[in-house]
């Protein structure tokens, strides 16, 4: 069995401004995790679990991800993921023009035909930097949210499927097919 998901590569000088920010922006004796830059990605579509066989015919079936032009995105805002009340991932939110939403939504389509869920939810673009562990408090949070980025905008032009190999150390990410944008 093979985990998939479908991501848009984000530019590594982005990726590391965007660290940069929160290094800044959180007290040097809380210790995090950051999430290594080389796995920071939008991800579209999360695949699951399917047979090592139908790998290749999912890889041919997105084949369509070269008829959209690249994105231009800029970062928009932090946020946070809250589970039971604490907050559990802090995000930055993306904005670019709603032709990602009609990606997405052709995604679902051709990728159930493999009998993958339809994702329910809206797609926010938005890039995951920290899985918080232990609370770091209202201070933390509130310094994330209250602030407001300089121009961050940047143009991706290049969307991959991935495999994600779960272990211990945490996951491994090895792309199986890369599909460049217009």
């Amino acid at each position: 069995m093979s985990r998939l998901f479908v991501a848009i590569k984000i530019p590594d000088d982005v990726i590391n401004n965007l660290l940069n920010v929160c290094r800044k922006l959180t007290d040097t004796h809380l210790e995090f995790k950051w999430e290594q830059p080389e796995k920071i990605h939008v991800t579209l579509k999360f695949i699951g679990e399917v047979e090592e066989r139908i790998v290749t015919r999912i890889a041919q079936e997105l084949n369509f991800i070269r008829n959209y032009n690249s994105f231009i995105f800029s970062v928009a805002r932090f946020g946070f993921f809250f589970r039971i009340g604490e907050p559990s991932i802090l995000w930055a939110g993306l904005k670019t023009d709603e032709s990602i939403h009609k990606l997405v939504e052709e995604l679902n389509i051709r990728l159930s035909i493999f009998l993958v869920p339809v994702e329910k939810r809206k797609f926010e673009p938005h890039l995951t930097l920290l899985r918080i562990k232990k609370n770091p408090g209202n201070e933390f949070i509130n310094k994330f949210k209250e602030h407001s980025f300089e121009d961050m905008t940047f143009i991706s032009n290049q969307i991959k499927l991935i495999k994600s190999k779960l272990s211990h150390s945490g996951a491994r990410y090895s792309d199986i097919k890369k599909y460049d944008l217009k």
